[in-house]
């Protein structure tokens, strides 16, 4: 298959994007599919359109030269004549007989991209803009969650400007969580545990966003269940060795034990892949997706959030997640190439 492996963009997780779409590019390239990596919003000029997808192809020279653009990021984001896709973004995606979405963070998993394409009769991995939309704005996953009886941690979100400081008011006690309403990779979230933590928090939060949520501390496992086609995998146990499952510790070697499939009593497990199976039917999710969870000490199980395109490195929690049933990195990424292709046939 001709195939673009698109990636980079204008979020907070760009980086993290670009190693998801490299380590995918490299995959499917080893399963014998001429996949190419592009970067959304620079793109690439100097295109021979009737080569588009060489047999030959040096995938490190290309996320190389998308990293080469980074300094100039902000200046472009500026620019009010840019669009969001770069050069040719539309024409290659268009001509392969899949995108691979393997962006990250806002305006990857917002929805905005795969409407985008949808308009464009465009094929692409992944949910669909509606299912995008609801899981990348958390209070709107929590509400979803909530009313499809899938547990969620008490909280409440606070716009910009709303001059509300008083956590009690809303029935809750130090220590809270405050975060970012449509960040990812756990960009904008603060451990708060005094009033003036708390204010700084919402200073800081608003600076990236105009709404936060803020949400009760639950002390507990963290763990993440990926689901493919509304069928969950093995669960996977996130246990950071300082503080929590923060940028930091998702991404440095060796500052988090990963236990898969976790470490659960037969009835934990059923019902921990359960509710994260109702979640998935709840936010309208396609193809796959992963949703986070928190387990007290007395077996109280919370959904966190859903998250549309998981990263896709060999080591991400997915990737492992699916190793755990014999389904290595390669296989998993046509594997969700199949699934995807399934929405457009269904249709």
């Amino acid at each position: 298959m001709n195939i673009v492996v698109l990636c980079g963009g204008t979020s907070t997780e760009r980086e993290i994007s670009i190693v998801s779409g490299t380590g995918v590019c490299k995959a499917l390239r080893s399963r014998g599919h001429r996949a190419i990596l592009l970067d959304a919003f620079f793109g690439q000029e100097d295109v021979n359109l009737m080569d588009a997808f060489p047999e030959d192809y040096d995938v490190d020279e290309a996320a190389q030269y998308i990293r080469s653009n980074d300094e100039d990021l902000e200046a472009a984001v500026g620019n009010p004549g840019r669009g969001f896709f770069g050069p040719n973004v539309s024409k290659l995606c268009k001509m392969a007989d899949i995108t691979f979405l393997a962006l990250h963070g806002e305006n990857g998993e917002n929805g905005k991209v795969q409407a985008a394409f949808d308009l464009r009769k465009i094929k692409y991995t992944g949910t669909g803009y509606i299912g995008s939309a609801l899981s990348m704005d958390k209070n709107l996953t929590k509400v979803m969650l909530k009313d499809s009886g899938v547990p969620v941690p008490a909280g409440f979100s606070l716009a910009r400007g709303s001059g509300d400081t008083d956590i009690s008011s809303h029935g809750l006690a130090f220590p809270v969580v405050v975060k970012v309403c449509c960040g990812g990779s756990s960009v904008g979230v603060y451990m708060v545990h005094d009033q003036a933590e708390y204010e700084q928090a919402l200073k800081d939060g608003f600076e990236l966003e105009n709404e936060v949520l803020v949400e009760e501390y639950i002390k507990g496992r963290e763990f993440s269940v990926g689901v493919i086609e509304g069928e969950s995998l093995p669960i996977i146990e996130i246990a950071p060795k300082e503080g929590f499952y923060d940028y930091k510790n998702k991404y440095t070697a060796g500052s988090t034990v990963e236990t898969c499939p976790a470490d659960l009593t037969p009835e934990e497990t059923s019902r921990m892949r359960r509710l994260a199976e109702q979640g998935y039917k709840a936010l309208r999710l396609e193809a796959y997706g992963r949703l986070d969870f928190l387990m007290k000490e007395n077996g109280e199980m919370y959904c966190l959030e859903s998250n549309t395109l998981p990263g896709m490195t060999p080591t991400s929690l997915m990737p492992q997640e699916a190793q755990a049933v014999g389904v290595d990195f390669p296989e998993l990424c046509e594997k969700l190439i199949r699934v995807s292709l399934n929405k457009y046939r269904q249709n």
